[in-house]
């Protein structure tokens, strides 16, 4: 486990992304993913922010990806 330090007061920065995309047919795909983390020692509120979203995006793309893999799969299985 790391250990991280913050500063005395923490500074929390929260990032929360939504997806969604139309899949025709009255459906749609919506994905939802937020972190709130704490600003670290000599890191400024917009390098946490920064931190923070870029993980977020990357997570939010990696798991639509893999839900729209599943969707695909499931539909040539059909």
């Amino acid at each position: 486990m790391t250990n991280l330090k913050s500063e005395s007061g923490n500074t929390n920065v929260r990032v929360e992304l939504q997806f969604t995309r139309n899949l025709g047919n009255y459906e749609s795909l919506k994905v939802s993913i937020g972190v709130e983390d704490f600003k670290r020692i000599h890191e400024t509120v917009d390098e946490a922010t920064n931190r923070v979203y870029n993980f977020v995006e990357g997570k939010l793309m990696e798991k639509v990806n893999e839900i729209e893999d599943e969707l695909k799969s499931s539909k040539g299985k059909k």
